[in-house]
């Protein structure tokens, strides 16, 4: 588990094909000495886990399933990548819940500056549009974002110059693919009421406004 706050950057250093999958080798701008092998590391918002590790150096598998879904498929060597260590139970949760598991690929629309900020438009896939909202935190790259506005195919986020600097949102241009992490609330939500739904769809709800009251939901 993540927040979605990036801890820094990280140079691929190295792409090595293994079967269908791929072995990465990535250099950390800052000291990652805490890591051990097993370890969970979120590479522009991609979970994967370290399987060797040496002095500010690591490597990670990547699966085919993960090449297919995210932007590390399309990833070159030299190519700058968002990098955070897993959150631990004692730490702050300064963005939000992030799993580390992308839900689609989405793409820079438009880039637009705003007083001391940047707008920037991202397209998505309708699949993925269904669970952002105004207001809701969205994971871009890795990076916790709150959505400004949304519409059925895209969606629109403000960076601040501090997040420009310290992630690859400061190197993007219009076009360049991003990895899309949805909060991860709205698809449980979604989930267990169309699970509701199916099982109960020829029986009368039990749901109602004296249920709601005694629940504390009205």
């Amino acid at each position: 588990m993540f927040t979605g706050i990036i801890e820094g950057l990280g140079t691929v250093k190295s792409l090595t094909r293994a079967g269908g999958g791929v072995r990465l080798r990535v250099e950390a701008d800052f000291t990652i000495d805490k890591i051990s092998l097993g370890d969970s590391i979120a590479v522009s918002g991609a979970c994967l886990t370290v399987v060797d590790f040496q002095n500010n150096l690591f490597e990670a598998d990547i699966a085919p399933e993960t090449l297919s879904k995210t932007t590390l498929g399309q990833t070159k060597v030299g190519d700058r990548v968002n990098l955070e260590l897993a959150l631990r139970l004692s730490d702050r949760l300064g963005g939000h819940l992030v799993s580390g598991h992308v839900d689609g690929i989405g793409k820079v629309r438009a880039i637009r500056p705003l007083a001391n900020a940047t707008l920037f438009t991202f397209e998505v896939p309708d699949a993925l549009s269904r669970y952002i909202i105004v207001k809701g935190s969205i994971a871009v790259d890795g990076i916790s974002l709150t959505v400004n506005a949304c519409e059925r195919a895209s969606f629109e986020v403000s960076i601040i110059p501090h997040t420009a600097e310290m992630t690859t949102m400061g190197f993007k241009k219009v076009g360049d693919p991003v990895n899309i992490e949805t909060d991860m609330i709205g698809k449980y939500v979604e989930r267990f009421t169309r699970h509701f739904d199916t099982r109960h769809k020829n029986e009368e709800s039990s749901i109602d406004e004296i249920m709601l009251t005694k629940t504390g939901f009205m």
